[in-house]
């Protein structure tokens, strides 16, 4: 019995819970499905290097926050595909909680940032335009299927954590704003 394939997608298609019919791999479900995928396997990377960032909520490690993330990005990737899950009802109010305690550390930085002053916050960044481009390709395809408002609130509100995140992992350097000028040279 194999376990690590099954020579099913082999022709370029796939199927959904408790659907018989199978459906191009390109498909914009498809694509739905693998950027959430992509995303909570950045978010994993994040995870593994967090062991430097103080808690932030009470006891609250920042590796739980992602770690309970990650778990609704699974919740999500199976609602999707046609299972009966769904997000608990305070999932949303979860991320506000940790988003209110990482405000309450950092200084709000009033406009763009240039990632990249700690790898840790250059991630998060990452995670960020990874978890918005989730958000527009589960967006893409609510005329498709059932997805509900704590659905869309919920990945909204990922991109909201992770950018507090990434100000918070680089919190004690002195993050560059974009000067706005065409002048090729660096800023110092």
């Amino acid at each position: 019995m194999r376990m690590l394939y099954t020579k099913k997608g082999d022709t370029g298609t796939s199927t959904l819970f408790g659907v018989c019919d199978r459906f191009l791999k390109s498909d914009d479900v498809f694509e739905a499905l693998g950027t959430l995928d992509e995303l909570n396997s950045l978010l994993g990377v994040c995870r593994s290097r967090v062991h430097s960032i103080p808690s932030v909520l009470g006891n609250v490690k920042v590796s739980n926050m992602i770690f309970v993330v990650q778990e609704n990005l699974f919740t999500l990737q199976a609602k999707l595909a046609g299972a009966p899950k769904s997000l608990s009802p305070d999932a949303v109010a979860v991320l506000e909680d940790y988003i209110a305690a990482i405000e309450g550390r950092i200084k709000n930085p009033h406009g763009f940032i240039i990632t990249g002053e700690t790898e840790l916050s250059a991630l998060f960044d990452y995670a960020r335009a990874v978890s918005r481009r989730a958000e527009r390709s589960v967006v893409r395809i609510i005329d498709k299927m059932p997805i509900d408002g704590d659905t869309t609130a919920y990945l909204n509100r990922i991109s909201s954590l992770l950018y507090a995140l990434a100000r918070y992992a680089a919190r004690n350097t002195k993050e560059k704003k974009p000067r706005y000028t065409t002048r090729s040279e660096p800023a110092v």
